[in-house]
């Protein structure tokens, strides 16, 4: 088993920034890849950026490519979420998840966490 603890969301203005965590524990934390993930209201759970077990890969989405940024500490068993230049339209709730597998599928994913409210005014 492996839990997720999602912290650092928030308010904050459109062009503002926020840093999300994701504190991991259970299982070894560095042989997973991981992914954050958001889902807005109405709206079905999308992809934002996923890391490999290394931190030498990772994928964005377009959406968010050149405003976020993810990196991992495997020494703190932490991953992180960058986000720079905010919009309206990021506002979300923000999921980290863990996987096997180096995928933009939520279903590749095994372990979520309980979700960070993201709000971003306009």
């Amino acid at each position: 088993q492996v839990q997720l603890v999602e912290s650092g969301g928030g308010l904050v203005q459109a062009g503002g920034s926020l840093r999300l965590s994701c504190a991991a524990s259970g299982r070894t934390f560095g042989s997973y890849a991981m992914g954050w993930f958001r889902q807005a209201p109405g709206k079905e759970r999308e992809f934002v950026v996923v890391i490999s077990w290394s931190g030498g890969n990772t994928y964005y989405a377009d959406s968010v490519k050149g405003r976020f940024t993810i990196s991992r500490d495997n020494a703190k068993n932490t991953v992180y979420l960058q986000m720079n230049s905010l919009k309206p339209e990021d506002t979300a709730v923000y999921y980290c998840a863990v996987g096997r597998s180096f995928s933009t599928n939520a279903y590749e994913f095994d372990y979520w966490g309980q979700g960070t409210q993201v709000t971003v005014s306009s």
